[in-house]
C-alpha cells in the first residue's frame, strides 16, 4: 500500500513541481527520492548487494541508458533544426506554403508549415520558434483570437506527423530497438490514422475559433510581437530539399542500420543545408553550438524522466500497475497503449514514456504474438497522447515561452487538438489492426 502511495505520489509531485517551473533535472531525482522512500528501496548502491535494486544505482542506470542510447540523434536532430532555422530555410519553406493557401486559409497554413517541417525532421521547438513570426502575422490580419495560436502549432507538430509511420521523430524510432521493425511499421493503418487526425482536428480547430469570433474575440496586438524581417531568404527549393534528404536516407538504410539509420539521415540533412544554403547564413557554426546547448538540455530533461522511471518500476507497485494494464480483456493492443499513454503522461514525455514501458511490456506481447509492427505503430501513437498534459514541455515552452499565453487561456484547445484526437485516432488504429489490417 505505502509503495502504490509512493509512486501515485512521486507522479504527481513530478508533475505538480514541474507545471511549477522546477527543472527537471532536480525534480526527477528529487520525486524519485520520494518514491523511494515509501516503497522502503535502500538509497545507495553500497547499501545493498551487487545488482540489486537502489535509488541512486536504478536512476542513473536510467539516465544514462537513455543518454546513450539517443545522445546522436537528439544532437543532430538540434543541429539540423537550427541550420534550417538560421539559414532562413524554414522560414522560406513556411512562408512559401502560407502564400501559396492565402489568408482564407490562415490556420491551415499554419498547420502545414507545422506538419512539413515536423515529419521532415525539423525539431519540434525549432518548428514552433520559426513558424509563430507568420503565425502573429496571419492572425493580426485574419483578426482571430491568439490564445489559439498555440493549438495550431502544436496541432500542425505533435499529432498526425510526429508518430506517423515514415517520420524522422525519435517518437517512431524508439519502438524500433525493442521490436525489430521499421520505421514504416504499419503504414497503412498509419495513413487512415493521420488522415483521420488531420481532417477532423483542424475541422474541430475551426469550429473553436469561429465560436470564439462569433462571441466577440478578436486579435489583440502586443508590443513584444515579432515583426516580420527583411531578411533574404533562400529559395523554397533549398529548404525542401534537406528535409527530403533527411527521409530518403532513413528510408534506404532503415533495413540495414535500424534506428541508427537516424544518424545518418541527419547528418546528410545538416550537410545539404548547409552546402544549399550556405550563402544565408548568419554563422553556421554559432547554429551548431547552439543546436548543441539545446540538444543537451531536450536529452537531459528527458533522462531525468527515464531516470525516474528507472526508480519507479523497481519498486513493487510499479510491477503491480503494470500487470493490471496489460492483463485488461479484449486485444493485448489494448493494454499495451493503456500503458504507454499512462506512463507517458505521468512522465510528460513521449519518448520518455516508451524508454520506460517498451523494455517492460514488448517482450510480454511479443511472447504472446502480438504482430511487432501493429504494437509499434500502436505504442507510438499513444505515446503522443497523454503525454501532452499540462506538465509537457512542449506544452510549457509553446504556450509560455513562444506564445506568451496563459495555460488557462491556451490550453484547452491545446488538449483537445493533442490529446483527445490523438486518443481518438488510437482507438481507430486499434480498431484496424483487430481486423487484420496492415499486419
Amino acid at each position: 500500500m505505502l509503495s502504490m502511495i509512493g509512486l501515485v505520489g512521486g507522479l504527481a509531485l513530478l508533475i505538480y513541481l514541474t507545471m511549477k517551473g522546477m527543472n527537471l533535472l532536480v525534480a526527477g531525482p528529487l520525486c524519485a527520492l520520494f518514491v523511494a522512500i515509501f516503497s522502503g528501496l535502500p538509497l545507495f548502491p553500497q547499501l545493498v548487494g551487487e545488482g540489486e535494486a537502489n535509488l541512486v544505482g536504478n536512476y542513473m542506470t536510467g539516465f544514462s541508458g537513455f543518454i546513450a542510447s539517443w545522445y546522436l540523434m537528439f544532437l543532430l536532430g538540434a543541429i539540423f533544426g537550427k541550420v534550417m532555422e538560421d539559414s532562413g530555410a524554414a522560414d522560406s519553406v513556411s512562408k512559401w506554403i502560407v502564400e501559396k493557401l492565402g489568408m482564407k486559409r490562415a490556420v491551415l497554413a499554419i498547420v502545414i508549415a507545422c506538419a512539413v517541417l515536423t515529419y521532415g525532421g525539423v525539431s519540434l521547438f525549432v518548428v514552433a520558434f520559426s513558424v509563430y513570426p507568420m503565425a502573429v502575422s496571419l492572425f493580426r490580419q485574419a483578426n482571430l483570437p491568439r490564445r489559439f495560436i498555440p493549438a495550431a502549432l502544436a496541432f500542425g507538430s505533435v499529432t498526425f506527423t510526429m508518430t506517423s509511420a515514415g517520420s524522422p521523430e525519435i517518437q517512431n524510432w524508439i519502438p524500433i530497438e525493442y521490436l525489430s521493425t521499421s520505421p514504416y511499421a504499419g503504414w497503412e493503418v498509419s495513413l487512415i490514422v493521420a488522415v483521420f487526425m488531420m481532417v477532423f482536428g483542424y475541422w474541430w480547430l475551426r469550429r473553436m475559433i469561429t465560436k470564439a469570433v462569433a462571441s466577440g474575440e478578436k486579435f489583440v496586438s502586443r508590443d513584444n510581437d515579432p515583426v516580420n524581417k527583411d531578411k533574404a531568404l533562400p529559395h523554397p527549393l533549398t529548404g525542401l530539399i534537406p528535409l527530403l534528404v533527411v527521409l530518403i536516407i532513413s528510408f534506404i538504410f532503415h533495413d540495414s542500420l535500424q534506428q541508427s539509420a537516424l544518424i545518418i539521415a541527419l547528418l546528410g540533412g545538416v550537410i545539404t543545408a548547409y552546402l544549399l544554403n550556405r550563402n544565408y547564413f548568419k554563422s553556421f557554426w554559432d547554429a551548431v553550438s547552439e543546436g548543441t546547448l539545446g540538444a543537451l538540455i531536450a536529452l537531459g530533461n528527458t533522462a531525468a524522466v527515464v531516470g525516474f522511471g528507472g526508480v519507479a518500476k523497481a519498486v513493487p507497485a510499479f510491477e503491480i500497475a503494470v500487470n493490471a494494464m496489460t492483463s485488461i480483456p479484449g486485444s493485448p493492443l489494448i493494454g499495451g497503449a493503456i500503458a504507454v499513454s499512462v506512463i507517458a503522461g505521468m512522465t510528460g514525455s513521449a519518448s520518455g514514456g516508451q524508454a520506460i514501458a517498451l523494455p517492460l511490456i514488448a517482450p510480454h506481447y511479443i511472447d504472446m504474438g502480438v504482430n511487432p509492427e501493429a504494437l509499434h505503430r500502436v505504442v507510438a501513437i499513444s505515446s503522443g497522447a497523454l503525454d501532452s498534459l499540462p506538465h509537457n514541455g512542449y506544452v510549457v515552452t509553446t504556450i509560455r515561452g513562444i506564445c506568451g499565453e496563459s495555460h488557462k487561456e491556451a490550453y484547452n484547445p491545446v488538449a483537445a487538438l493533442t490529446v483527445i484526437v490523438p486518443l481518438i485516432g488510437l482507438a481507430i488504429a486499434i480498431i484496424l489492426f483487430s481486423f487484420g489490417l496492415g499486419i
